[in-house]
């Protein structure tokens, strides 16, 4: 017994210490530009897709340059690729109250590596650093068991007493970030909205299309297509599984709502689709 408890001790004790290890990512860029090139922001988009279950504590973000030119234009430059890349960041549904430190740090010496040519040295040194801090896991609390007053699901809600004007949040229909699909367990609970729906056949609707952390009102870009119109592509997703589903076409429009009306919180929560109520027929 002793030994099983100290297995588990040591077993848990590494799952927690490799939760807690920093991702980290390199882009680099070509001379005198702070744009990054196709495949480098390909392999950007690749990392940050990673980042959808990962609980983030803080992203760091540092850019360099390599030692031709001046100081000062090399310290404008690297802080130039840093915001570069916080910007993708955030077109990309991270949050900036993620990212604490956007900095440009200027030249760095040559990158010490097994290479001769120093043109692909240099090439090293123009770059910008990522680094991901997971947060700490959190201790498991045995909290007493309460009563749980069940709040009404969505469907239930549609199939009650529902009037213009009003908004109904799809609760629980979480979208992928950056991406305009649901998760797999929330299709089940859209094909239940979207059945009482079917049964609903008085009631005209909106379906509004969200996205998080972009900055200001913009819309966030669609990783699949590439184009700036992501909670567009939202609402249009759920318009489609509706139709499939039997809803009629003539009794909902679809519409992008970019980031003008953020839940606050969680980050996922505004990563969303709700409908809002034009019409109730007599």
């Amino acid at each position: 017994m002793h030994k099983l408890l100290v297995f588990i001790f040591l077993t848990l004790n590494s799952v927690l210490a490799f939760s807690q290890k920093e991702l980290t990512h390199e882009v680099y860029f070509d001379t005198d530009k702070y744009n990054l090139p196709p495949t480098e922001e390909n392999r950007l988009l690749l990392f940050i897709s990673t980042l959808t279950d990962v609980d983030i504590e803080s992203i760091s973000i540092f850019g360099f340059c390599d030692d031709i030119g001046a100081d000062t234009y090399n310290l404008k430059l690297s802080q130039q690729r840093a915001n570069a890349i916080k910007t993708i960041f955030s077109s990309n549904e991270i949050s900036d109250d993620l990212i604490t430190n956007v900095d440009g740090k200027g030249e760095i010496l040559l990158k010490i590596v097994e290479e001769k040519n120093i043109l692909k040295i240099r090439g090293l040194n123009r770059k910008v650093e990522i680094i991901v801090k997971p947060k700490p896991p959190k201790p498991v609390e045995v909290k007493p068991i309460k009563k749980v007053v069940k709040k009404k699901d969505t469907p239930e809600i549609i199939k009650g007493n529902v009037k213009v004007g009003d908004k109904i949040i799809f609760k629980n229909i979480l979208f992928k970030t950056g991406y305009s699909t649901v998760t797999p367990s929330s299709k089940k609970i859209l094909d239940a909205i979207a059945k009482a729906l079917v049964e609903r056949k008085d009631i005209y609707f909106t379906i509004q299309g969200h996205v998080c952390c972009t900055q200001n009102s913009r819309d966030a870009v669609d990783r699949k297509t590439k184009k700036r119109n992501l909670s567009e592509a939202r609402a249009k997703y759920v318009y489609d599984f509706f139709v499939k589903k039997g809803v009629n076409k003539k009794r909902m429009r679809h519409l992008g709502m970019r980031r003008k009306f953020p839940l606050g919180g969680d980050p996922k929560f505004d990563r969303r689709v709700e409908i809002l109520i034009t019409y109730v027929g007599k």
